[in-house]
């Protein structure tokens, strides 16, 4: 599985880094949009949803909201929705502390966890065409936001697996410990002092990315541990099957859409 997973993601990783470094932002936005389509497709499978007809309704108002978001853009509108992610998230750390909260099939709590998708998708989708557009740098910085997840997936793997220990959330995801999130923290900390460094960041600001490198890792983690939540709710073992080893799209996109908006809020904050 192992062995799978990593020929998956060699495959698509230059793929994506092409996207990000390459395309401008006005193709950037559409590419990136498809993708998180696809994933409020499986999202939606989660939720409880399995008629066609009302899965490509939820598509379609999903992608009105993205055209809506992209004809705003320059204005208030979107700080104030990367700070809506931003504010989702932490609301869903607090839904992982009483996971029970809408695993019964009932008809509210699929309503509940489809709104909670577009707040997934969509405050996501305009952080990262925001960092993306953020002036000559922003396709690196783009990068940046994706290695920090990657590193951090990686060092979790690693450190978990060779440390163990406490388990992080053995209700929700048994596999995860707290040495993985250690070794997450570890990782995506040199990734940001290296990426800083070479993006000219130096003095408070650099202090500012390394602690928002740790506060995107948190970011992840909870993305990450809210869609074992929702597969477990659903009773499934991956969001789809699209990419061997990996699952599906929103397997892959999890962590990514936490992790979004709140580098995205950092990054301002910041100044960068």
């Amino acid at each position: 599985m192992l062995l799978q997973r990593t020929l998956t993601a060699l495959l698509l990783a230059p793929l994506v880094i092409g996207l990000i470094l390459l395309a401008p932002t006005w193709l950037f936005a559409p590419i990136v949009a498809i993708a998180f389509l696809a994933a409020m497709w499986e999202w939606s499978r989660l939720s409880g949803l399995k008629a066609t007809a009302p899965r490509a309704a939820l598509l379609a108002l999903t992608a009105i909201l993205l055209v809506l978001c992209w004809l705003m853009r320059g204005t208030l509108g979107w700080p104030l929705l990367i700070g809506l992610g931003v504010a989702w998230w932490i609301a869903a750390g607090q839904w992982l502390r009483h996971f029970a909260f809408g695993a019964a099939p009932t008809r509210e709590n699929r309503m509940v966890k489809l709104g909670a998708g577009l707040l997934v998708i969509v405050p996501a989708w305009v952080a990262v065409v925001a960092i993306h557009g953020s002036g000559e740098y922003g396709h690196w910085w783009t990068l940046l936001a994706l290695f920090l997840v990657w590193a951090a997936d990686i060092g979790a793997y690693f450190s978990g697996s060779t440390f163990g220990g406490r388990k992080l959330a053995p209700t929700i995801s048994p596999g995860k410990t707290w040495a993985g999130v250690y070794g997450a923290f570890a990782a995506a900390a040199l990734v940001a002092l290296a990426g800083g460094l070479l993006l000219g960041v130096a003095g408070g600001q650099l202090a500012g990315l390394l602690v928002l490198s740790a506060l995107t890792v948190v970011a992840s983690i909870v993305g990450d541990l809210l869609e074992s939540l929702m597969k477990r709710h659903a009773a499934v073992k991956d969001s789809g099957s699209l990419f061997p080893g990996h699952g599906g799209l929103l397997d892959r996109l999890d962590s990514v859409f936490a992790a979004l908006p709140v580098f995205a809020a950092g990054k301002l904050l910041l100044g960068l």
